[in-house]
């Protein structure tokens, strides 16, 4: 057991061969969950005018308090058509231009009307309710750096600093292979020995997710030349997925059949609960992990080692799953030799995320796992961890 590398070897190993993919040119409106190959920069100053934030009057500040007239108005996408003078005032809508020789913007509701203009009580200070052009950001500043996934918040900044398109590190294509005699696909009758596949869907959605161009294979018997064929067309791929077939049985025949094809074995199991049979090998520029066939083996290493994979290849700053500090409900017996990787429910109790273990933490029961939003990180040791001590966490289903 001393030989087994540890989840954090394995992921060093993954990220030093996963080199980010060359960069396309994505129009905005289709770069949702997509990631910067570049830094993006703003083409215009935001706001680009001085702008009112407030619904009110322009005005010169060295003319309150004071009685003025209103000179006209500017509206949104309608600016005023001249210049505040001396005693004036232009009524203004919020982001609306702020005319020249205004300096300041008071509130409507601190305006008495009156037949001839305006009353104004209060003095105001120069800059007062206006935002000043490029307040937000100038032209050619960085909005979006290189290395981050266009949420909601990132594609409207874009959008406001006038970027109709950008450079994106391409999406990684992935080929997702499972073995095994066994496997049938739901709907189908089930036969004696039989089990329906639910790996294949599990893995396609959990690295689409990640930002992946998923293909599916077949489900692919217990049979060398099957297999080989089956795993040609995945090496074509950016990443080869597999699951099932990676670890000592007799009809354990993928990193064998790999073998014969070129793949260099990078590494194979690592010291983890549950998981230990998984693989990682490459065959030129393509990535191949193999999983093993219990579901949730396969999950946990899909989480641990495929996903990281995926976002260094997209360019991502900071691959490695984000643990997060957090408290057991429970106490955790430790394993000596392994990391454990325990499913659990996440609640939030005061200031502090509480997690409660899933009753059946065995790799074959995904319907269990299906309650669990949360893999809590039990490090290999002796004892246990006692229940309220804080843990750390990574949150199942993360891009």
């Amino acid at each position: 057991m001393a030989s087994l590398l540890t989840f954090e070897e394995a992921q060093e190993r993954v990220l030093a061969l996963a080199r980010p993919l060359p960069a396309e040119d994505v129009a905005i409106a289709l770069a949702a969950g997509r990631v910067t190959a570049a830094d993006a920069r703003s083409l215009v100053d935001l706001p680009p005018f001085a702008s009112s934030a407030m619904d009110g009057y322009a005005v010169r500040s060295a003319d309150v308090p004071g009685s003025l007239r209103v000179a006209g108005e500017s509206a949104a996408g309608r600016p005023f058509d001249g210049e505040v003078g001396p005693g004036e005032a232009v009524a203004i809508s919020t982001g609306a231009v702020v005319p020249a020789g205004a300096d300041a913007v008071i509130p409507v509701e601190y305006v008495d009307k009156t037949d001839n203009g305006i009353e104004v009580g209060g003095g105001l200070s120069p800059g007062a309710s206006v935002r000043p052009r490029g307040g937000d950001t100038a032209a050619g500043d960085v909005v979006v750096p290189a290395g981050a996934r266009l949420d909601a918040a990132r594609l409207a900044a874009l959008a406001a600093a006038g970027v109709a398109s950008l450079a994106c590190a391409r999406r990684p294509r992935v080929a997702v292979l499972v073995t095994g005699s066994e496997l049938v696909q739901p709907g189908e009758p089930l036969q004696p020995g039989q089990i329906y596949e639910a790996n294949a869907l599990m893995l396609a959605t959990a690295l689409a997710l990640a930002g992946a161009e998923v293909t599916t294979e077949p489900a692919v018997p217990d049979d060398e030349s099957a297999l080989r064929e089956a795993l040609e067309r995945g090496l074509a791929a950016d990443v080869l997925v597999t699951s099932g077939g990676v670890s000592v049985g007799e009809h354990d025949l993928v990193r064998a059949v790999e073998a014969e094809l070129g793949v260099e074995e990078i590494f194979w199991r690592v010291a983890i609960k549950p998981g230990k049979p998984v693989s990682f090998a490459r065959r030129g520029d393509t990535l191949v992990f193999g999983l093993p066939g219990n579901p949730v083996s396969a999950l946990v290493g899909s989480e641990l080692f495929v996903k990281p994979a995926l976002r260094a290849l997209q360019g991502i700053t900071e691959p490695l799953p984000r643990f997060e500090p957090g408290r057991t409900a429970a106490a955790l017996r430790r394993n000596a030799e392994r990391d454990e990787f325990v499913r659990a429910r996440s609640r939030v109790d005061a200031d502090a995320v509480v997690l409660e273990p899933i009753l059946g933490q065995e790799s074959h029961m995904i319907a269990r796992a299906a309650a669990a939003d949360a893999l809590v990180h039990v490090p290999r040791g002796n004892g246990e961890v006692a229940a309220g001590a804080v843990v750390f966490w990574l949150r199942l289903g993360a891009a």
